[in-house]
């Protein structure tokens, strides 16, 4: 029970990558805010973690909408006072040729991908401060580094998540706040299967894999720092 009594905020948290890490940090002993759209999806995923006997609750939140980010830190806020570990996962991803793209595509991704982890970091820096072990970690993808096609909007939202994360870390790293940042490629979950169709699943990363490595960064803080991760998958060529 590594991280016993943390206080951790996971977005996106009612399935794939976010589930998974919400699930492994309960098992570490953290006390998780999951946090999502679907309440039902929240409940199921705060009791996996109740029945596992962590502690968990669920906080229904659209966080495309500023006052319900807020509402999200001002909830654990009152209940504790302070936040251990920030969890930026929520994300969206997009299929389409960069001409068939809309503006108003683009900017919902931007604003779910980009702005929303850039006003939680914001709002959440204050108790962050009031923990002895903050930690920020932002889950980014592979084409925070690359560009493929039929991913401009995707990969320009990536970009700008990792870019803000890079210069947020120089800014409070003094404070020993740590931020991460973990890029991960071919992992399959619900948002790949719709984005990826042609995608079977067959040798790819699960969610499991990154929510390991996630746990990893959040409960090793020794020295030796690691700011960013690139994870691919074992069949196929680094990206970086």
């Amino acid at each position: 029970m590594k991280l016993k009594d943390k206080i951790a905020i996971v977005t996106g948290a009612g399935q794939g990558l976010g589930r998974a890490i919400a699930l492994m940090l309960g098992e570490e002993g953290a006390v998780v805010a999951v946090v999502g759209r679907t309440t039902s999806k929240l409940e199921s995923v705060a009791a996996e973690i109740t029945q596992a006997g962590g502690r968990a609750w669920p906080i229904t939140a659209d966080l495309t909408e500023e006052d319900q980010v807020q509402g999200m830190v001002d909830q654990v806020m009152e209940k504790y006072g302070r936040i251990d570990i920030l969890v930026n996962n929520a994300g969206m991803a997009l299929s389409r040729s960069f001409e068939e793209t809309t503006m108003a595509e683009f900017d919902r991704i931007m604003a779910l991908n980009a702005r929303v982890p850039y006003l939680a970091c914001h709002l959440a820096l204050p108790l962050l401060r009031c923990s002895e072990c903050a930690s920020i970690l932002n889950i980014a993808s592979v084409v925070a580094h690359k560009g493929y096609p039929l991913q401009s909007a995707y990969a320009a939202s990536k970009h700008a998540l990792a870019g803000f994360m890079k210069s947020l870390a120089s800014e409070v790293y003094r404070e020993d706040i740590r931020v991460h940042l973990i890029s991960p490629g071919g992992v399959f979950t619900d948002m790949v299967r719709i984005a990826r169709p042609d995608l079977t699943g067959e040798d790819m990363i699960l969610p499991e894999d990154i929510a390991e490595i996630a746990a990893f960064f959040i409960e090793h803080r020794t020295n030796a720092v690691i700011d960013e991760i690139c994870v691919h998958r074992s069949g196929k060529e680094p990206f970086l």
